[in-house]
């Protein structure tokens, strides 16, 4: 059993973790559960072990449940063994290059491809891990980036199918063919070991549109954001504290008006929730807020945002020990496992006796519409993700119209890259609040980008707890 205390090494699976719920740390305490990066002082960091592997299949996942104090990391003594090995072969530790070097890293880069299109639920044996030699074009403007973090995101699944309407609306959503050539792209945080760049040097931590991969060729027109993780884990900014990414496509539409220069944003879970429900719900104290699928990346943070804004909040979750964590840890008001509830609207009306005012809808479907026939008149609803929906082609949320329109419920979707003006605010008032301890950031970490299926797949699964990241690679002299 895990208790919080002063900088101590924790060990504790995911596995451990879900079969307990006597965790006793108030927030404010400094802690970690099997975390595989955190602040020095603040988090502690473990390295694999064989009683880390806790999935059927043997894949290592660590959880880490992260909150963080005012204290700054502890410096280490000159000459103290890192608590992290690099794992850099000794040919590239003798050529690391500089940003004015020439590429001469013999590199054989591993990646993951999809086999075939995904129109159902998704399974490992539908992605094949992959290896090809790192050739970046001399002159170019490249940049090589050793991946770090990635961030695995079930928006995803929409650019494996076949067909589906998020491809033609935004290039973020575009297809993703089948194929060993073709890369799937992801957002994460990487260090850059060659840079064809003049702002950007080798040694540079940044963060940006990266791939299924161990090293990722950044093309001249994808923007890399430097991160400076002083006081804050690395991870975060692959999660909850990520920049958006700017990519300009230049595309030839068969239109009168010619060519258009579109661009596109894509980024981890914060922005969206912040935008989301501050935005989106306008949420005024008191209010009662429902959140579904509470304990992932977005809805975690969106309850927590709701109780620092004076609200009353409800989530749901997939299991028992998910509910508690929403209690017990996040600050919900009060949470259920709707496996357990037979009729969700009658499970929604004894929650909400007075009615719904803001919903905050990751999954679609049933939930959707049993929301809709609890809400207040003038309540809002966020239309965030369809989960539910996305391996099913036939279920789809009907909410009741009469309610809508008699109620003058407002039904929104939203797409974070609508709010990159909102960034700032976002990322000023989330770090004071990482910081200080009223908000936690979950993260569910994956290692090793072998493991990139399984914990893309675990996402429909309900596997997750928080934020679903893999971690590719390590930092070298730094805590992470």
């Amino acid at each position: 059993m895990y208790k919080a205390g002063e900088n101590e090494r924790c060990r504790l699976s995911r596995e451990a973790y879900l079969h307990s719920s006597k965790f006793g740390t108030q927030v404010g305490d400094r802690f970690a559960i099997a975390v595989a990066y955190g602040a020095a002082g603040c988090l502690t960091q473990v390295r694999p072990s064989e009683g880390d592997k806790i999935t059927a299949d043997g894949q290592t996942r660590i959880f880490s449940l992260s909150l963080l104090s005012t204290r700054r990391q502890r410096r280490r003594s000159s000459g103290a063994e890192s608590l992290h090995k690099n794992h850099r072969s000794a040919k590239e530790s003798l050529q690391r290059p500089r940003s004015s070097a020439p590429w001469t890293m013999e590199v054989v880069n591993k990646y993951v491809s999809l086999k075939h299109h995904v129109d159902g639920h998704p399974s490992e044996s539908d992605f094949e891990l992959a290896s090809t030699p790192l050739q970046p074009a001399p002159g170019s403007g490249e940049v090589i980036v050793k991946n770090l973090f990635l961030s695995i995101d079930p928006y995803q699944l929409n650019r494996m199918k076949r067909y589906s309407s998020s491809h033609t609306a935004i290039i973020a959503a575009s297809k993703i063919e089948p194929g060993q050539a073709r890369r799937i792209d992801a957002y994460g945080v990487g260090k850059v070991v060659a840079s064809g760049r003049a702002e950007l040097e080798a040694g540079d931590v940044v963060a940006g549109l990266l791939g299924w991969e161990q090293y990722t060729v950044v093309r001249p027109g994808t923007v890399l954001m430097k991160v400076d993780a002083k006081d804050l884990p690395l991870s975060y900014y692959a999660s909850v504290l990520g920049e958006y990414s700017l990519h300009l496509h230049q595309i030839k539409e068969h239109k009168k008006d010619g060519p258009n220069l579109l661009t596109t944003a894509t980024g981890p879970s914060g922005l969206t929730a912040f935008a989301g429900f501050y935005d989106v719900c306008k949420p005024k104290k008191g209010e009662k807020v429902f959140v579904s699928a509470a304990s992932g990346s977005v809805g975690s943070l969106v309850g927590q945002y709701a109780k620092l804004s004076g609200c009353y909040v409800v989530g749901c979750a997939g299991s028992k020990q998910k509910v508690d964590l929403l209690k017990g840890k996040l600050g919900f008001d009060d949470a259920f496992d709707y496996k357990e509830e037979a009729d969700l609207k009658s499970a929604l009306r004894r929650y909400f006796p007075e009615g719904i005012d803001i919903y905050f809808d990751n999954v679609g479907a049933a939930m959707l519409e049993a929301a809709v026939a609890n809400m207040n008149s003038f309540g809002r609803v966020a239309v965030c993700g369809a989960i539910s929906e996305y391996t099913n082609a036939g279920k789809r949320a009907a909410p009741d119209l009469m309610d809508v329109i008699y109620k003058r419920i407002t039904l929104r979707g939203f797409l974070a890259l609508d709010y990159l003006h909102l960034h700032e605010q976002f990322s000023a008032a989330t770090s004071d609040h990482l910081r200080h301890g009223r908000m936690i950031s979950l993260e569910d970490v994956s290692v090793g980008i072998e493991s990139v299926p399984t914990a893309f797949v675990g996402l429909f699964r309900g596997d997750n707890v928080g934020k679903m990241l893999v971690r590719v690679g390590e930092l070298e002299g730094a805590e992470l």
